[in-house]
């Protein structure tokens, strides 16, 4: 595990966060539902986490910027160092009680994604990256899966909610091309949790578009930490720009970017 004030800080906020979120994995029949858009839910206990961690990362790294799913960008007086957020992600897995959900924290340095938090409070498994200190789970040092053969592969995907109609004929036609090369396709339903477990050698690749940046930059970290390659959905380094991802060791990457380019 890293030992560093920074890790030290990450890990606190996530921690305590992630208490809340347990709690109310109890209660989740009682939990306060807003619709924010078909199939897609925001919950009184995502805004509460997103406080909580607010608060706590703004007391221990005062001017920091912040860019949060629910609560948008807060400019900071530090204009080098920006936070991102997610609170629960995974929250239709929270509201159906399936505990695959995540607390993600990212932090960028002068537009440098160098540290990493996924906490997943139901099991807790704390997954932490920091640049040039490797990828830990708990206290294991993680490293992506070593497997070269895609007909071998289990390979983790995104699949676009009702909100996202215009968005199915595409996934569709590349989930059809993986799906003809791969060993295996999953769906988690927690973009955070899916970069954490190709890092950690569970997934041997994955891809996935229309991500916010705050689902994608904690998870960047982890992969690259563990020696694995991050890229776009299309092969290219603009992630935060094409709201995508494909992440893999190199063989798997580069197999897994030519399976979504033939669909």
């Amino acid at each position: 595990m890293i030992r560093s004030a920074l890790m030290n800080v990450m890990t606190a906020a996530a921690v305590k966060a992630g208490r809340g979120l347990k709690r109310d994995l109890g209660e989740v029949e009682n939990l306060q539902v807003s619709v924010k858009g078909p199939g897609d839910f925001v919950t009184a206990a995502d805004k509460r986490a997103e406080k909580t961690l607010f608060e706590e990362l703004s007391k221990a790294r005062p001017g920091y910027g912040f860019l949060m799913e629910e609560g948008g960008e807060v400019e900071g007086a530090d204009k080098t160092h920006r936070w991102y957020i997610d609170p629960l992600d995974g929250t239709t897995n929270f509201l159906h009680g399936l505990p695959l959900f995540a607390v993600s924290i990212g932090l960028e340095r002068e537009g440098q994604m160098i540290a990493a938090v996924v906490y997943n409070p139901a099991t807790d498994d704390m997954y932490v990256a920091e640049k040039g200190q490797g990828a830990w789970l708990n206290n294991r040092r993680l490293r992506v899966a070593a497997r070269r053969d895609f007909a071998d592969a289990l390979v983790g995907c995104g699949i676009p909610h009702l909100g996202r109609a215009a968005q199915h004929p595409r996934f569709k036609a590349e989930m059809a091309s993986v799906m003809a090369r791969a060993g295996g396709l999953r769906r988690m339903g927690a973009a955070s949790l899916d970069l954490a477990m190709v890092a950690a050698g569970r997934l041997d690749c994955y891809w996935e578009r229309g991500l916010g940046p705050w689902d994608m930059a904690a998870g960047m970290v982890l992969v690259r930490e563990a020696g694995g390659y991050v890229s776009d959905a299309d092969g290219g380094d603009r992630m935060m720009e094409t709201a995508s991802i494909c992440v893999g060791n190199e063989v798997m990457h580069r197999s897994l970017l030519a399976a979504i380019r033939t669909a």
